[in-house]
């Protein structure tokens, strides 16, 4: 009897081994926490993408998701292009619905900062203060872009909401090298070599200058330089506007309207008024003039235009001290965020991982165009090689800290085109009176 027993109870346990065994097999074990090849990873996700319209940044990214589809076959990219001038409004509309899951943006500008009184907050802003931007700061691949960009165009109070991709310059002057040479003019690095360099051309005849005038823009953009040298620190700049330790009719103010003055009637070429945007590049790489201010958006027209002349591209010297004029002034263009209520936060990580890969990365810069924000890449084309000396001295802006108090005048900003013969003023105090005038009526309502 007790040999019966024991020999029951030893084929149960076998038999529950055996049992085991096959469920075992037949299951796969849980997933460890870190463990980057658990099953989990397997399961079938569809990542939502937003991005704006951009022909070359959009025909790389679809290139780029039928790439991370093939390495990733459980990832599938639902890829959404919006035209730029939506994409803040339905980026909003998906974030809210939570029904997207990575999102161009682009560079956070124009913050409401303490010192400003009743503005609204920008777009990006509010929804990081909403909670819809997942706070990204602890991962790896955002090391991978250089500080400044990290500071400048992703971060809000001490954390990282986004990775920027790239940054254009307004702030420079293309000029014709060969005609630079025939008329033994040397590269101006102060404003009064510059205006010698103007009139030694204007006495043979040559205009010193072009810009597309009849879109009144390019102008004001084309001075943005002449500013920045005369402010370097253009977020302090805008601090002293609002709290009134700058004003635009205070002496140095004067100065920048002076000089802008000079720019806009006499720099210029005639006629310049009457010329589109478009127009302007092509204007310049016939070797109608000199030079050209503009910013780094215009080469490829330029190149297209004419793709054996030769130019070159210089920080605007509106100081007569050569060491206010070594910066490029600009703004950070598309950058990737992540929705913070996002079910494939995996998913998303392992996208912007990957597409952060600085081969990638490079291939991306290379197709589109803009100066990098990955120290390791380069801009492999003529615009890229001529900025990339002055790289280490890229900022922000203006118009990328400026918000305008509410109730200003239409006249409230530092802009040369307000200037004969593309607007109504001729004369610097008067205008800077004007300006400051506008500027304040806007401080005083909102004090």
């Amino acid at each position: 009897m007790r040999k019966t027993v024991l020999f029951s109870i030893v084929a149960l346990v076998i038999l529950s081994m055996l049992l085991s065994a096959c469920a075992s097999a037949a299951t796969p074990a849980p997933a460890v926490e870190g463990d980057a090849q658990a099953p989990a990873a397997a399961e079938k996700v569809t990542l939502k993408v937003l991005v704006h319209q951009n022909p070359p940044m959009v025909e790389f990214m679809e290139a780029f998701n039928k790439t991370f589809s093939e390495k990733y076959p459980n990832i599938t990219i639902d890829m959404a292009v919006v035209n730029a001038n939506d994409l803040s409004t339905v980026t909003q509309t998906r974030l809210t619905a939570n029904d997207v899951d990575v999102v161009d943006i682009f560079g956070f500008a124009n913050a409401a900062q303490s010192y400003m009184k009743n503005v609204d907050p920008p777009n990006w802003q509010t929804l990081i203060e909403a909670g819809y931007l997942l706070d990204i700061s602890d991962q790896p691949f955002i090391k991978n872009y250089d500080e400044a960009t990290i500071q400048d165009a992703g971060s809000y109070n001490g954390k990282v909401y986004s990775v920027n991709l790239g940054r254009v310059s307004y702030s420079g002057i293309y000029y014709n090298k060969d005609m630079f040479t025939a008329n033994n003019v040397a590269v101006p690095t102060t404003w009064s070599e510059l205006v010698a360099a103007c009139e030694t051309f204007s006495a043979a005849d040559i205009p010193c200058m072009t810009a597309g005038g009849k879109d009144g823009w390019p102008i004001f953009v084309g001075a943005y330089g002449l500013t920045g040298a005369l402010y370097p620190d253009q977020a302090a700049l805008v601090e002293g506007l609002w709290t009134g330790t700058i004003k635009w009719n205070d002496a140095k103010a004067v100065e920048m309207w002076d000089k802008m003055k000079v720019y806009a009637q006499d720099m210029m070429e005639s006629g310049a008024s009457g010329i589109a945007g478009d127009a302007a590049p092509g204007r310049f790489a016939s070797g109608a003039v000199a030079m050209f201010p503009g910013g780094t958006w215009y080469a490829s027209a330029i190149e297209a235009a004419e793709p054996s002349f030769e130019w070159g591209y210089i920080p605007f010297p509106g100081s007569d001290n050569p060491d206010d004029n070594k910066y490029l002034f600009g703004k950070y263009d598309q950058g990737w965020a992540v929705a913070a209520k996002t079910a494939n936060k995996d998913a998303a990580m392992l996208y912007l991982s990957e597409f952060s890969d600085p081969a990638n990365y490079q291939a991306f810069a290379n197709a589109v165009g803009f100066i990098p924000t990955q120290p390791t890449a380069t801009l492999d084309t003529q615009i890229g090689q001529e900025v990339a000396p002055y790289l280490a001295n890229f900022r922000v802006g203006y118009e990328q800290y400026w918000v305008a108090p509410k109730g200003a005048g239409q006249y409230a900003n530092p802009f040369a085109s307000y200037f004969k013969p593309f607007g109504t003023y001729d004369d610097s105090q008067e205008l800077a009176d004007k300006v400051q005038a506008d500027l304040q009526s806007g401080l005083d309502a909102n004090q």
